[in-house]
């Protein structure tokens, strides 16, 4: 279970990436006022971490009626997070973590910036989504490790949440360069993760398990 919760955790916060969003929610809200962030932070938290609950509890199930198999998923959801962790790895924006230039701009004149661009695709973006239904894919069947992964899920969303609630003061004090060290080494340990997710689910493929 404490390996479980440990994987569960790092992908989660590789792939939420609690401190990059903060640094977004900063930039986005320099004209807000305290009240107006704290507003924005928590309903962003509650749309962002309903999502990711509802794809971690019924994803699986989805993609089981689309006849989508556990090895495809890992294979596809090791190569969704290796590439997550590549751009984390050389500090480069990432459409599965982050938003686009395009969005950027669209949320710069909004003034509620709750339900886009933070709740997704900041919280709930593709990487995170992908994430939530392979670790619970990962621990089907055991009931414990499926509470481990949700209880490192809800342990990210509260982290996230306290970090947006002090956003200006974390970018001024990381800076630049210390969110990209941050986000370097979560990418390193999560491009590793991917890989073995992608290496389970080829060999649990039909290419190397074929059935007579």
């Amino acid at each position: 279970m404490l390996e479980t919760a440990i994987i569960a955790f790092t992908t989660f916060f590789a792939t939420i990436g609690p401190i990059d969003v903060a640094a977004i929610f900063a930039a986005l809200t320099v004209n807000s006022t305290a009240a107006q962030r704290r507003r924005m932070a928590l309903r962003g938290i509650l749309l962002g971490g309903g999502i990711l609950l509802i794809f971690a509890l019924f994803g699986e199930r989805l993609l089981s009626t689309l006849g989508i198999t556990l090895p495809a998923l890992r294979t596809a959801g090791g190569i969704l997070l290796l590439l997550i962790g590549i751009d984390m790895v050389f500090a480069r924006s990432s459409g599965g973590t982050s938003t686009t230039a395009d969005e950027n701009q669209e949320a710069s004149g909004k003034e509620d910036i709750s339900v886009f661009p933070l709740a997704t695709p900041l919280i709930a973006g593709p990487g995170a989504m992908g994430a939530a239904i392979l670790l619970m894919a990962e621990a089907s069947g055991n009931h414990t490790q499926q509470l481990a992964v949700i209880g490192s899920l809800l342990a990210i969303i509260l982290l996230t949440y306290l970090a947006l609630l002090g956003a200006t003061q974390i970018q001024k004090l990381l800076g630049v360069t210390g969110l990209h060290v941050i986000s370097r080494i979560f990418g390193v340990l999560l491009s590793a993760l991917a890989v073995q997710f992608l290496f389970d689910g080829i060999a649990a493929s039909p290419l190397f398990s074929p059935t007579n």
